[in-house]
């Protein structure tokens, strides 16, 4: 156990850690490993044994941690539990503060608990954001070759950001992909730089608007460096409303005087007006993986955070030029006929999904599952000529199919009405191999959630390829020869 005289004041009440899953039992673990006088509300009788043998934490029901709920001097909740949880608005009302696992973390960092404070570069968007961690990581441990400063990815990938900051091997400098659930949650978290990717309709059900889940993204732009994509209109308009000029912004175009783009297929950093010297380039645009715009956008995000840390262009080529996208992130998973079947099954909102349309071509198009509250009308109406036909299951399958009624009702859909993981899968990809033609492809770019039918997105993904493998035909000379009219 930890010294008292080394625990910060606030955590010297009792506190309650709401929820018993990963994140609350990751928080409890952290809390009981520093002596704190620490209670775990949850319903599930399962977790809350697990927490009590792994922690020794007292554990309570959520009602009875309400009732007794001004009896803490803090709440950490876990970061999927939404703002109008009853236990949270109690809490709140009781004047007991509220944050979430990661702010936690962060305040102990500061208040140099685990040693002297980290470094933290903070990553989010609604898109993007783990291959962006994962190029950051890379740039950083190249840059780390000649920095001596170990760089781990942490928070959503990676390893949880508690068990990075008590690791016997000190992790110098955090990079975390962090969701607008825990920023929401978050009021001391400043990292030393952040990034803010893009923003489109998600999680609107959690936050109850996209106006409160942009600003809980934008919280990022507090950041000492901050870096914005600002080919996205909607981050454009979180930049203007920080009043700051000094935020550096990365584009697909020719970059203006301090920000990041392409020029002459080369990533480059703009130099200040200034300068007679031309643009720094920094990677060859060729070669990214993921291939195509998304991918670049990353790159380039990247390589602004990873540049104001000490990143050569030397270290941010080498790193871009050995990374490698992991699964369900626009993977071909099987060819056959000259038809590429790609799961992109990652794309579990409608602003991914188009990501993965962006210059995909003529394709078949397999979709639905949770949208969140979300409308996939304008991504329907953006790609409707590329569809040459649509199969669509899970939960939300009747909103999608009515969106392509009324906008493109000349697009051929299938809508399977069974709720088991693998026939509903086999459904869709059994229709749609039936209708692909040479030089198509069949897409996996649900523009939804997958919690409806299967364990998450790597299941779904797992299982269309599957699919993909049985159903997937050679076409016939009568296929082979269509042109289209």
């Amino acid at each position: 156990m930890t010294d008292m005289a080394l625990i910060p004041e606030f955590l010297r009440g009792p506190i309650l850690v709401a929820g018993a899953g990963v994140s609350g039992l990751g928080a409890a673990k952290l809390l009981r490993g520093l002596n704190a006088n620490t209670t775990v509300a949850d319903d599930n009788e399962i977790n809350r044994d697990n927490v009590e043998k792994l922690t020794g934490a007292t554990t309570l029901s959520v009602a009875d941690a309400q009732a007794r709920v001004s009896e803490f001097s803090l709440v950490v909740t876990s970061p999927g539990w939404r703002p109008d949880t009853s236990l949270l608005v109690a809490a709140q009302q009781a004047g007991v503060e509220v944050i979430g696992d990661v702010e936690l973390c962060f305040r102990l960092d500061r208040a140099e608990v685990f040693g002297a404070p980290r470094t933290w570069l903070v990553v989010t968007g609604t898109n993007g954001k783990t291959t962006t961690t994962g190029m950051l990581t890379a740039m950083m441990k190249e840059t780390g070759l000649h920095t001596g400063l170990r760089a781990e990815a942490c928070g959503n990938i990676g390893v949880a950001i508690s068990d990075a900051l008590i690791d016997p091997e000190r992790v110098d400098i955090l990079v975390a992909e962090l969701s607008s659930f825990q920023l929401h949650w978050s009021s001391q978290l400043v990292p030393d730089a952040g990034v803010l990717l893009n923003l489109a309709d998600d999680h609107i059900d959690w936050h109850g608007s996209f106006e409160e889940y942009a600003k809980a993204k934008a919280k990022v732009f507090q950041a000492p460096v901050a870096v914005a994509g600002i080919d996205d209109a909607e981050v454009r308009t979180q930049v203007q409303a920080t009043g700051r000029d000094d935020i550096i912004g990365f584009t697909l175009g020719e970059p203006a005087s301090g920000d990041y783009g392409v020029v002459d297929d080369f990533l480059v950093e703009a130099w200040g007006e200034n300068w007679n010297e031309p643009a720094t380039r920094l990677a060859p645009a060729a070669g990214i993986e993921p291939a195509g715009q998304a991918g670049i956008l990353d790159a380039l995000a990247a390589s602004a955070v990873a540049r104001s840390q000490g990143a050569t262009s030397d270290d941010i080529a080498n790193a871009l030029r050995n990374f490698h996208v992991d699964g369900h992130r626009g993977t071909v998973v099987h060819r056959a006929g000259d038809v590429a079947w790609v799961d992109n099954s990652k794309a579990t909102n409608p602003h991914a999904a188009h990501s993965a349309l962006e210059g995909a071509g003529t394709v078949a198009w397999i979709a639905g599952g949770q949208l969140k509250g979300a409308s996939v009308d304008g991504l329907i109406l953006a790609h409707r000529e590329q569809f040459r036909a649509v199969g669509i299951l899970g939960e939300d399958k009747d909103i999608i199919a009515d969106s392509f009624a009324r906008l493109a009702p000349e697009v051929p859909v299938f809508v399977t009405q069974s709720q088991d993981p693998d026939e509903a899968m086999d459904d869709v990809v059994s229709y749609v191999a039936g209708q692909v033609r040479p030089g198509d492809s069949v897409l996996l770019a649900p523009a939804a959630a997958s919690l409806d039918m299967y364990t998450g997105m790597s299941q779904r993904g797992d299982i269309f390829a599957r699919a993909a493998r049985t159903h997937a035909i050679i076409p016939t000379p009568e296929q082979e020869n269509f042109q289209e009219g």
